[in-house]
């Protein structure tokens, strides 16, 4: 039996690499649900998890890894909507199909769940419901924020901005990889690479982060946030 799907219909299966099996309660979407079990699959860095226009079949949350989700503008401009990382639920969407691409940033695995099973599951469960009412009014606030930041906000408020919400979607420790690219940060806060390269090296002579080579970053958080609030 194969462990990779390469289908590439509009109602394909997932493509990727099928995973070891972790144990139940890691592979169990809600607390009390044990019958929402997820399927784990692993993606190279740069591989497609679904396209746009695709049908919404399933729905994905990250274990390991990054993932990031993006649009192709007219002109051919690339506007990245989100980035997916672990602990994130992300392909649920309003309607049959995918409105955006997603794709994995690094070397990713996944927990992948039956969409139809999941609805299921909420409309059986009050607990369920209101977990995924959760998300969903947590995914807006994040959309709101996001639209205010790119409409209101500096080129350095927006990186710091974004540096310290990372930080804390990985722990909060201050010291992390980012997974993502300054092509992707730029095109995920409406900005030229240069000027998040610009405001990056500005932001370190400023004391307010360090690099350790790569993309290892150690914030300084008090000066950080200095930036979004002055």
């Amino acid at each position: 039996m194969s462990t990779e799907h390469t289908a590439r219909t509009s109602t394909r299966v997932p493509v990727g690499h099928f995973a070891p099996v972790p144990g139940l309660n890691e592979s169990v979407l809600f607390a009390g649900c044990p019958e929402v079990i997820g399927t784990p699959f692993s993606y190279t860095r740069e591989e497609e998890v679904y396209g746009e226009g695709e049908e919404a079949e399933y729905v994905y949350k990250v274990v390991g890894g990054a993932v990031r989700t993006h649009k192709l503008l007219s002109d051919g401009r690339r506007q990245i909507t989100g980035f997916h990382l672990p602990g994130d639920l992300f392909g649920f969407e309003q309607g049959e199909s995918h409105r955006h691409t997603a794709e994995a940033l690094t070397d990713t695995k996944v927990l992948i769940f039956k969409r139809r099973q999941v609805e299921r599951a909420a409309t059986g469960s009050a607990e369920v419901a209101c977990q995924l009412w959760g998300m969903a009014t947590n995914d807006l606030r994040h959309a709101q924020d996001h639209m205010l930041l790119l409409g209101r906000r500096s080129a350095a408020e927006r990186v710091a901005t974004f540096l310290i919400e990372v930080d804390e979607r990985l722990g909060g420790t201050g010291t992390f990889a980012l997974p993502m690219t300054r092509r992707d940060i730029a095109d995920f806060l409406g900005l030229t690479i240069e000027t998040v390269s610009r405001t990056l090296s500005q932001l370190e002579e400023d004391g307010a982060l360090q690099r350790v080579g790569g993309r290892h970053v150690s914030l300084r958080r008090a000066r950080l946030r200095r930036v979004v609030e002055d």
